[in-house]
């Protein structure tokens, strides 16, 4: 081609693309243009190679910057065929150089060599009392997981010989398999990707340079936590294999009911019940928090459901270390086994205030005023 295109104009991208936008657009280009593909189309390998010649220099941030600067006279390409296609090159291996990434090819971690795997995570269900929950504690757990074996020392093999280099990938834990156009890796069939063969197993762990065995952790428990809650630690999950890390442990946390208290984030919640003559006279009485009893003031004349808040007896936040409160609310108690004395008593109390039922009942009124104004309306 005598006159060349616009780089830029080649791949169709604008002057400021990045690299990503680049290799997208080269990507296109040599998957619509590709001589492998377009057998029969005798244009297609000149369009590949301008395309080619366009994404090297676009692609190489100094060639770049002297095609910015000075255009096609700053990247000479007239020496030994410079950026075309020529050598011959196919178009599994443009693809691979260009996108190796995508299908698992090139170097960096898995890419050559033995395979690394992280140990998997493992979960403990912990189950604690609320007062451990909101006080803290220490706990011992016992955790069975896979650890190295100490006989062969997670090689597999037996002691005193070692594994040999896979002969199918060559240590490389992965095997080039070329289907069609496509130069694609995959997990070596033989090794399973270990890049090793064990020919004389260990008697302990058979091969697998793990072995099952219980340990027993010390886990902290911080205050303030709640159902649902984990903690994390670091490094004490499965064992990983030739020498990947260790997983970590979760430790879910799961509060028992309690007796006397509910919780609702940081506040807590307890009924209490009350005598009929205390909800009436009104009075002090005690009642129970997580850090001991405290009074409480009861007014005359509470009603059944009242609740009372005591700021600062709640749940300490784990999180920003605010304090939840104590709710208590007031269960006025009918009282029961009554003597015939004390049947009389009420009677003669009952009659008393049925003689001004709306000053001593005022709900009750209302009520009954709203129950009637409702069977007038179903009538009318």
């Amino acid at each position: 081609m005598a006159d060349k295109r616009d780089y830029y104009e080649v791949l169709g991208i604008a002057k400021n693309a990045s690299e990503a936008e680049i290799k997208k657009a080269f990507k296109r280009m040599a998957m619509k243009f590709h001589p492998d593909r377009n057998a029969d189309n005798p244009d297609a390998e000149e369009k590949f190679k301008e395309a080619k010649e366009a994404y090297d220099v676009l692609s190489d941030a100094q060639k770049r910057a002297a095609y910015d600067q000075f255009g096609h006279a700053g990247v000479d390409h007239s020496a030994g065929g410079g950026a075309g296609f020529g050598g011959g090159a196919s178009f599994s291996d443009i693809f691979g150089d260009v996108f190796g990434d995508i299908f698992g090819g090139g170097g960096g971690p898995g890419g050559g060599g033995q395979r690394v795997y992280r140990g998997a995570d493992l979960r403990y269900n912990l189950e604690l009392t609320l007062e451990e929950a909101v006080g803290g504690t220490s706990v011992n757990i016992r955790i069975p997981t896979h650890v190295h074996c100490d006989e062969c020392g997670g090689t597999g093999a037996k002691k005193g010989s070692s594994p040999t280099t896979c002969t199918t990938c060559g240590g490389h834990g992965q095997v080039r398999m070329q289907q069609g156009f496509f130069s694609l890796q995959q997990t070596c069939p033989r090794c399973n990707g270990n890049g090793k063969m064990i020919s004389d197993p260990c008697g302990k762990c058979h091969g697998q340079g793990l072995v099952r065995k219980s340990k027993t952790l010390s886990v902290k428990v911080p205050a303030g936590v709640d159902t649902g809650d984990r903690i994390r630690l670091s490094g004490e999950g499965e064992a990983g294999e030739n020498g990947g890390p260790a997983g970590d442990l979760y430790v879910h946390v799961q509060v028992k009911e309690h007796a006397i208290f509910t919780r609702d984030g940081n506040d807590l919640f307890c009924d209490v019940p009350v005598s009929f003559v205390m909800a009436s006279l009104g009075g002090d009485m005690e009642v129970p928090t997580l850090n001991g009893k405290v009074k409480l003031k009861i007014p005359a004349e509470t009603q059944s459901g009242k609740l009372f808040r005591l700021r600062g007896k709640g749940v300490i936040s784990p999180r920003h270390g605010s304090q939840g409160d104590l709710l208590c609310r007031v269960m006025v108690e009918t009282p029961v086994n009554l003597t015939k004395k004390q049947k009389e008593l009420l009677e003669e109390l009952g009659n008393s205030m049925n003689e001004d039922s709306v000053q001593h009942s005022p709900r009750a009124s209302s009520w009954l005023d709203g129950v009637k104004k409702f069977f007038e309306d179903m009538k009318s």
